[in-house]
């Protein structure tokens, strides 16, 4: 599983005699060499950084540095269609129990007034890789485990790899337009920015990236901020890739904490005739799609609750969903709304998404019923 990272005594570590041993935890005043699958070590008394081998059985060595990492060895390599080797990192924060040095982190998104990075990268050719930065989010502040949420940040793509999920659209932040994927990895949502074109260094707001996040509704102020990481996804190669530079820093000091209601307030019927409007937008490939789901309160008295109702065509099958509680029956989708966005004012709108599996072509839903009234199309 990504970013998995287990004891010493369960990890069943060989340590070559021409390596040092690092243990979890530990500190590195100079160069340090980490060959062991989940191995790490403490730099600048603040930050860890990890080997993080996870996804295969062959070598990968790692020099680390008093400021970052170099890649020394990688043995390894997967098919580009799929997972790639490791997640060689530096982190602040949390991982899978291994929490750097006096962190803040988890910290409520409610109460974060800053927070902000730096990296710097040195990138090699003739290798297929991503340079991808990853901020981790989850409803509790969980220090171990798959987090909910993970934003990834590509910097750099090398190869024929892709994010998870399918292209949303772009959008401009950090002074730099990406392209934004969505979908899941079957575990936690990921939603992916991707650059254009290589970038070596950034020094920019995090902030701003969960903030956008939780605009398109994948996380709300109650979520908790777990962990920033940053280093490489390699698929075949990547001997020499390194981290020459990184930093974070998150404050506290925010807005008071607003936690969602624990359950969704009762359902009411909209307004009117033709209360609603839904806009449905879906992104499709070979075998899979992702939907994003609009709906507006077109009637004159707010919603509070709402349940949505329609009909998938043949051959699709929804597999995981955000902002909305969604099952199917068949044909038959219902979503219906979360603590946080139960309410709708009019003219207001609520929004949810889901992923899929398609077999055959695909073509969208044409008709919708919230609260058992038909809405419009938009």
């Amino acid at each position: 599983m990504k970013r998995q990272l287990r004891a010493l005594a369960a990890a069943g570590l060989l340590i070559t005699s021409s390596l040092v041993a690092v243990a979890l935890g530990g500190n590195a005043s100079a160069d340090t060499q980490i060959c062991e699958q989940y191995g790490s070590t403490v730099i600048q008394s603040r930050y860890v950084v990890q080997n993080n081998r996870w996804g295969t059985t062959a070598q990968q060595c790692i020099n680390v540095t008093g400021s970052g990492f170099e890649i020394t060895t990688l043995n390894g390599s997967s098919p580009t269609n799929g997972a790639p080797t490791a997640y060689p990192s530096v982190f602040f924060g949390c991982h899978y129990t291994n929490c750097s040095p006096g962190t803040n982190l988890p910290i409520q998104v409610s109460q974060i007034s800053s927070a902000t990075s730096s990296i710097s990268y040195r990138y090699v050719s003739g290798a297929t890789y991503n340079a991808s930065y990853d901020i981790w989010l989850d409803p509790s502040p969980k220090r171990d485990g798959v987090n909910q949420m993970e934003i990834m940040i590509w910097l750099n793509r090398q190869g024929p790899i892709q994010p998870i999920g399918s292209v949303v659209g772009t959008t401009n932040l950090a002074g730099r337009t990406w392209e934004v994927w969505r979908g899941s990895n079957g575990s936690n949502n990921v939603i992916s920015y991707v650059a254009p074109s290589a970038i070596s260094s950034l020094n920019f707001s995090v902030l701003d990236f969960i903030n956008d996040v939780r605009n398109r509704g994948a996380i709300t102020n109650s979520w908790y901020l777990t962990s920033i990481q940053a280093g490489f996804e390699p698929w075949q190669g990547g001997v020499g890739l390194a981290v020459t530079s990184f930093s974070a820093a998150v404050n506290g000091g925010g807005g008071p904490t607003n936690p969602p209601p624990t359950t969704p307030p009762p359902t009411t019927p909209p307004p009117g005739g033709s209360g609603c409007a839904v806009k449905y937008t879906a992104n499709s490939w070979n075998n899979g799609f992702t939907a994003d789901v609009q709906i507006t309160n077109t009637g004159s008295s707010a919603l509070n609750g709402w349940t949505l109702t329609y009909g998938l065509p043949g051959g699709q099958q929804v597999t995981n969903a955000w902002n909305a509680t969604v099952s199917q029956s068949g044909s038959t989708v219902t979503a219906r709304n979360v603590g946080h966005n139960g309410s709708v004012p009019p003219g207001g709108t609520a929004s949810f998404g889901y992923q899929g599996t398609l077999s055959g072509s695909y073509s969208s839903p044409t008709s919708f019923s919230l609260n058992g009234a038909t809405c419009s199309r938009t």
